[in-house]
């Protein structure tokens, strides 16, 4: 059985961080978009004892069980008891370590596909418990659908008023460590300030609704991330914010037509930098 998906990157139009948990884990509100870059993943479905290989086209990217796709496969044979081999080939186009969930969905696909070629062996509810073993992004890469995510990213409600926002993202030569920025982050905040449902009356109204509180540790290490939101806005974006912990930036733009002329302008004023123009996807694909 052969299987080749394409699985999105994301952004966080907002990331509110709540409180610290007893856990060590902090509680999150945030809007998270799927967005038109795509990692691709071949997969190939055999007779076996549960093994799984896998080759990537970017040789620094690992491809055994420091890979967040190859822990994927392996879980779910393990958990769905399925005697298979399983060999992936893995296309990355999403950077890593870019806070645009790149391992996440590539995980999230995986969990999907296999369950596809199994003919739904593992329950959607299951199969979500497997996602959050991995990591708390992966939940939401099951379903490629805009959703807030509350919890520590796991409590997922779909959006459906999303428009299509025009992006331009701009990813600077820099590694952002997630950790050392939630150990850095003072909390200002004991519930989340920013509604979905304003979103949902107000959607073309970005600016209201473009906040993340990670910025607040970031950019005095990283004060490239704000030259970049800066830049984006001087030239013409609605708004602009960094997604997740970092480092790349996003600026949202009226049209697709503005956004792909600032991406050519931002390959030349920003080299070095990883550079592109995609959209949300508002809905599944």
């Amino acid at each position: 059985m052969i299987l080749t998906i394409s699985v999105p990157a994301k952004i966080n139009l907002w990331l509110e961080v709540v409180r610290k948990r007893e856990d060590g884990y902090h509680d999150i509100s945030s809007l998270m978009l799927p967005v038109s870059v795509f990692d691709k993943v071949r997969l190939e479905v055999g007779p076996g004892d549960g093994t799984v290989s896998m080759s990537c086209n970017r040789p620094e990217i690992p491809s055994d069980d420091r890979n967040l796709a190859w822990r994927a496969a392996r879980l779910y044979l393990e958990c769905s008891g399925k005697k298979a081999a399983v060999r992936m080939d893995l296309e990355k186009n999403i950077p890593s370590a870019a806070g645009l969930g790149g391992g996440s969905s590539d995980a999230g696909g995986v969990l999907v596909a296999l369950n596809s070629l199994f003919e739904n062996a593992v329950r959607p509810a299951d199969l979500e418990r497997l996602a959050l073993r991995l990591g708390a992004d992966v939940p939401f890469f099951l379903y490629t659908r805009p959703a807030l995510a509350t919890g520590v990213g796991e409590k997922l409600e779909f959006a459906d008023a999303v428009p299509n926002y025009p992006l331009v993202l701009i990813k600077p030569p820099v590694t952002v460590p997630t950790g050392w920025v939630y150990q850095n982050l003072k909390l200002t905040k004991s519930a989340s300030k920013i509604k979905l449902s304003s979103l949902s009356v107000h959607p073309r109204q970005i600016g209201e609704f473009i906040e993340n509180d990670l910025e607040s540790v970031t950019i005095p290490r990283y004060p490239v991330i704000a030259d970049i939101k800066q830049w984006l806005l001087d030239r013409g974006a609605l708004a602009a914010s960094m997604s997740g912990s970092g480092p790349t930036v996003f600026g949202i733009f009226s049209s697709g037509q503005s956004a792909e002329a600032v991406g050519i302008i931002a390959k030349k004023d920003w080299p070095g930098c990883w550079v592109s123009t995609a959209e949300v996807i508002a809905s599944g694909v």
